[in-house]
């Protein structure tokens, strides 16, 4: 079926990072015309925009956390995806607030102030807002985690307790309608957005949608910022001949989704009308990958010895396991469809383009480990 044109003018916020520039390319695919915003500032970008690039979008370099700068970017447009963020474990926690939820703030307050004809604004959340998450235990049922205490993850005691002081038999994978308990700054701004948008999008009747990322993979991923990113690292080690270094017991269930099936949710949720003000998990829905399984997978698509270090060290603040219930989204017509051997294997074939990437992986462990966030 041929693709319509000239659907309409798009903003993506953050539309040069690793998921703003597939989303970019998939939306001018379709037909829509694009206009980026982005300030290509360290340490995802170097300045300068990337050589992947779409040259059929527009660019407009600008701060999210600039008024003057929204207002230039979002003339004419009809859709806005505002992706742009601060995260990971960083000390400047004011930078969470002004970068993430300020920024929001601006945004509808513009809109709302000059009365600009947007349809529909989109922006990123994440599965930090869940926290530890969900989990069965087998005297009381159904119970939301606390967050480990440093003591029992220096003791070595991975696994979160009830507050029975028994281990829990099982996961319960994160619905959106479940309670949030962000435990960093970056999942509590993120919690702030999510209210904050929900609220204007309502208030002003401007269709507002929001959508929980997983950890996402695939080309494009920056390869000078590993303060986040399990498989940028395992990739860089494995690539450098080193061995592959996994924090706690390696047993940890992740939820890591492809690109391509990030990409196509975005899709979903701007072109639907039943999404909005709603909020989506994006995740790949399986229930069995580990960190251990993930490095598996690096070692055999890098064609080397799988060599693992597992030491104990642990990250401050992490949750033990994290597990996204894809459902909601699925009776959107969405579903994943990319496999975890995907995801390392495009990894890889991305991560060989750049061997100074080890450089900056040892930089930035040595400086988590300097401010405490690795123990």
């Amino acid at each position: 079926m041929a693709v319509k044109k000239n659907k309409g003018l798009v903003l993506v916020a953050g539309g040069a990072g690793f998921i703003g520039s597939h989303l970019v390319d998939a939306l001018i695919e379709r037909g829509y015309v694009v206009r980026v915003f982005d300030n290509l500032l360290p340490p995802s970008h170097n300045g300068k925009l990337p050589t992947w690039f779409n040259k059929k979008a527009e660019f407009i370099k600008g701060d999210v956390r600039v008024k003057k700068d929204w207002e230039k970017a979002l003339a004419g447009v009809k859709y806005v995806f505002h992706l742009a963020a601060y995260m990971d474990y960083r000390m400047d926690f004011s930078t969470y607030v002004r970068t993430n939820t300020e920024s929001v703030a601006l945004l509808y307050e513009i809109i709302v102030e000059k009365k600009l004809p947007v349809k529909k604004v989109i922006l990123a959340s994440s599965q930090a807002v869940y926290g530890e998450g969900k989990y069965v235990c087998s005297q009381h049922g159904e119970v939301y985690a606390t967050p480990r205490e440093e003591a029992q993850l220096k003791r070595r005691e991975w696994e979160c307790l009830c507050y029975c002081g028994r281990v829990f038999t099982k996961i319960v994978p994160e619905k959106e309608d479940d309670a949030l308990f962000p435990d960093n700054p970056y999942g509590i701004s993120k919690e702030m957005v999510e209210k904050l948008a929900l609220h204007l999008g309502r208030a002003y009747k401007i269709p507002t949608v929001l959508l929980r990322y997983s950890i996402v993979h695939g080309s494009r991923q920056s390869f000078r910022h590993f303060y986040s990113g399990a498989l940028r690292s395992f990739v860089v080690q494995a690539l450098a001949g080193e061995p592959i270094e996994m924090h706690e017991d390696a047993r940890q269930i992740r939820d890591f989704v492809h690109i391509k099936d990030a990409v196509r949710a975005h899709i979903k949720v701007l072109e639907s009308p039943k999404a909005d003000y709603e909020i989506f998990n994006i995740g790949s829905g399986r229930r069995t990958d580990t960190v251990w399984k993930l490095s598996r997978l690096v070692s055999k698509c890098a064609g080397v010895p799988f060599r693992p270090i597992v030491k104990g060290i642990f990250r401050k603040g992490g949750a033990r396991h994290s597990l996204m219930n894809v459902d909601k989204l699925k009776k959107l017509g969405w579903k994943p469809e990319c496999s975890l051997e995907d995801n390392a294997r495009d990894c890889v074939d991305w991560m060989r383009k750049y061997p100074e990437a080890i450089r900056y992986l040892h930089n930035t462990y040595g400086d988590m480990k300097k401010r405490g966030i690795i123990r």
